[in-house]
């Protein structure tokens, strides 16, 4: 069957009247994998101690966690498409709160990283699985809303994670308080996992066959570790081994070579090389992500250190200073996935501008106000940063998923966050050693350093914002749904 034959059929197919109980579902397993990126950032300290361990070592529990998240996203979403979503995401989520489990009981840092490593594989494999069933569940206009939904998780997720880690600590208390950072996934993931083998769809979610590209598996996976390593060994004060880099796109270049390889032959690839090439709005929204997520992502840490280290506050007040980021995106997210069918890319244009122009004004405050005011003064550029970017996550997604195959969403939206998590990790390494340079540097002057470093943010949110001007001009702004499915056959 053709993918332009199947995806009329998909279209015509009566919507499942459980949809939005699903994704409210789907969403807060979602948002809970995503926290645990960042809501581990406060509990460093307590852990280091209850644990004595040093800091490198500590380290590694946020660290290796974005590590493996980034290696399972594009495999799980091939896997996904091909043994059913709802499998998938069930046995992710299964995982997810086992090891969350495992984690807040650990006794030792290396259990404690272990458990992490297998948390993050967990949360890589569900993490496609949302958008996957955002594609097979909703169409057109409900599309755009429910991606709506699903930007304001992403963004906000990422955002309140410091908040979220602050109030937690402060409510379990003691040297032993850090655990409850991931023993409260437990009770939400094992309710969560209930509903979802209630109300996810048993067929029409996935399900379309195939062999899995073990070599493709292997190729992406050492190219992603390559680059994603000396990241993160970054971030965890070692040497970096950026010999990698170079070695990672030799990697990189194997696999679209192979993934050509595999089409020509009539199997059924990892991630389909027409979906960069055939459809439309992929390949500018993919770019556009990864460029915004390293503006993005690498803020939180710079923030945490100026106001925790440089200004003495508590890890709560820390995170309290950036919640209106964190409001504001929850607003303009839902906002623009209805928007996104008449407005299309001047949505992301617009972001963009007021992500930009937030934190630049943010950077000028925290340089110029007295220290004691700073959390105050930093609340109305930090509001307009986070509207500007919940116009960014969820508009660009639906844009760049729109055309996609359902049958391959799945494996593009794995590709998606793929790039995203790679750009976090670029974003976050890049970032906190500017602003540690800068520190050096100045002699310990932090409003210095964390203007500096948020300048350094400036530079990727112009590029995306170039990205999206040049795109907007390119295609002129359309519904989701009023371009055509892609029309290649399966195979060739």
């Amino acid at each position: 069957m053709s993918i332009a034959k199947q995806s009329a059929e998909e279209r015509s197919a009566e919507p499942d009247p459980r949809r939005w109980r699903a994704l409210s579902v789907t969403l807060t397993a979602g948002f809970m994998t995503l926290l645990d990126v960042s809501i581990v950032a406060v509990a460093l300290p307590s852990i280091q101690h209850s644990l004595a361990t040093d800091a490198a070592g500590v380290q590694w529990v946020v660290s290796g966690y974005a590590l493996t998240f980034g290696l399972a996203l594009v495999p799980a979403g091939r896997v996904g498409d091909a043994m059913g979503r709802r499998r998938m995401f069930l046995l992710a989520l299964a995982g997810f709160v086992l090891c969350s489990a495992l984690a807040g009981m650990a006794s030792t840092i290396g259990l404690l990283i272990a458990a992490r490593l297998a948390q993050g594989l967990a949360a890589g494999a569900l993490a496609p699985q949302n958008s996957a069933l955002i594609q097979s569940l909703f169409r057109g206009e409900e599309r755009g809303r429910a991606f709506g939904l699903f930007g304001a998780t992403v963004g906000i997720s990422t955002a309140v994670g410091p908040v979220v880690g602050g109030v937690l600590l402060a409510l379990a208390g003691g040297p032993e308080g850090w655990r409850w950072i991931f023993l409260v996934n437990v009770p939400i993931g094992v309710v969560a996992l209930v509903l979802a083998v209630r109300l996810l769809p048993r067929d029409g979610s996935g399900g379309n066959g195939g062999d899995l590209d073990l070599v493709g598996v292997a190729l992406l996976g050492t190219a992603v570790l390559a680059v994603l390593l000396p990241l993160v060994r970054a971030s965890t004060g070692g040497l970096g081994q950026w010999w990698l880099f170079p070695a990672g796109a030799a990697l990189a270049a194997a696999f679209v070579a192979w993934e050509h390889r595999v089409v020509a032959r009539g199997r059924e690839p990892l991630l389909d090389p027409r979906l960069v090439r055939a459809t439309p709005g992929y390949a500018a929204g993919a770019t556009i992500g990864f460029t915004y997520f390293i503006g993005f992502s690498g803020i939180w840490l710079v923030l945490a250190v100026f106001f925790q280290t440089g200004l003495g506050y508590p890890p709560l007040w820390s995170g309290l200073a950036v919640t209106p980021f964190a409001l504001g995106s929850a607003m303009s997210s839902a906002l623009g996935g209805r928007l996104v069918e008449r407005h299309g890319r001047t949505l992301t244009v617009l972001g963009l501008t007021g992500v930009t122009v937030g934190l630049a004004a943010a950077a000028l405050v925290l340089l110029l106000v007295p220290p004691a005011s700073a959390g105050l003064a930093v609340a109305a550029p930090m509001l307009l940063a986070g509207i500007g970017g919940g116009l960014v996550i969820s508009p660009n997604v639906t844009l760049t998923l729109r055309c996609v195959p359902v049958r391959s969403a799945g494996s593009a939206g794995g590709a998606l966050q793929t790039g995203q998590r790679i750009g976090a990790a670029v974003g976050t390494a890049g970032l906190a050693g500017l602003f540690y340079a800068t520190l050096a540097g100045t002699g310990g002057d932090y409003p210095v350093a964390v203007a500096t470093a948020l300048g350094g943010a400036l530079v990727p949110m112009l590029a995306a914002l170039a990205l999206a001007i040049r795109d907007r001009r390119r295609r002129p702004d359309r519904g989701p749904d009023t371009e055509p499915a892609v029309k290649y056959a399966d195979h060739p």
